[in-house]
């Protein structure tokens, strides 16, 4: 079939099937050229190796439980030095899932928030209540968590402008889901020392997710761009308001240092 008859059958298709366009848009390969075109950035956010974000860098992280749809436990370790690099002392999350990463943001910062679909809006997008349920798991008896429903893409989030030292955006991850989170991010950093982070900027620590990385571009103000950066190891952006050493990430470079891992199981609390 030469590419003629392809656009057409194309076109055809996307007539009959509309929905179809989005995954024409949102294809990875279309929107890496879009951040090259528009952000010059073909190797994406400049790389900042961890430890020299922190040089003692060593960090427990509890609680984990390894199941589906955890976020990286050095992610989670990333959440909690970099809370104690900023002297955070309030944070607030998008995106709650099981309440790993905001219970263990509850042990080092002293008011946290966390904010989710109300658990009807996930039984009526899963249907599966054992899933819905399962939110909040570990964070919903906490006393310094406060617990957040609404869809981040309407909720008003005016009071709770300028509050918080450090925003972590984990919600959905599809492109304008994400774009409308940033924008609400930034609206909710209380001063010049507060960050953001954004989960799943890349699909591995060696692999950009372009789709969520043109996302954070646009709805980064264009005066703040500058610092946004990718840290080593991670899966995570953020944005510092510092000039950090930054170098471009290799995939597959050498390993600059490697990682203990002590594991050990407890029983969760009912």
């Amino acid at each position: 079939m030469n590419k003629i008859k392809k656009a057409l059958k194309a076109i055809g298709l996307i007539c009959r099937h509309p929905y179809l366009l989005n995954a024409v848009i949102n294809d990875e390969d279309v929107r890496k050229e879009e951040v090259v075109r528009n952000h010059g950035l073909k190797d994406g956010l400049p790389l900042v190796e961890i430890q020299d974000l922190f040089p003692d860098f060593s960090v427990k992280v509890t609680p984990y439980a390894y199941l589906s749809g955890a976020t990286m436990p050095i992610d989670i370790a990333l959440l909690r030095a970099l809370a104690q690099r900023q002297q955070v002392r309030s944070y607030f999350e998008i995106g709650t899932w099981r309440g790993e990463s905001v219970a263990n943001m509850a042990q080092v910062v002293d008011h946290c928030a966390t904010f989710n679909l109300p658990e009807e809006e996930i039984m009526a997008l899963t249907h599966d209540s054992r899933y819905a349920h399962l939110h909040a798991f570990f964070s919903q008896k906490l006393q310094n968590v406060q617990h957040l429903y609404g869809n981040s893409q309407t909720f008003d989030f005016t009071p709770f402008h300028h509050q918080f030292d450090m925003v972590f955006v984990d919600g959905d991850h599809h492109y304008e889901a994400v774009k409308k989170d940033t924008e609400t991010a930034f609206q909710l950093l209380k001063d010049d020392r507060s960050v953001i982070v954004w989960h799943d900027y890349a699909f591995d620590p060696e692999t950009i997710r372009w789709n969520v990385l043109a996302a954070i571009l646009d709805g980064t103000p264009a005066d703040k761009r500058k610092h946004l950066y990718h840290i080593s190891n991670t899966l995570c952006a953020v944005y510092i308001p510092e000039d950090l050493a930054s170098s471009t990430l290799i995939p597959y470079d050498k390993p600059k240092k490697y990682f203990e891992v002590t594991i050990e199981a407890q029983p969760c609390q009912s």
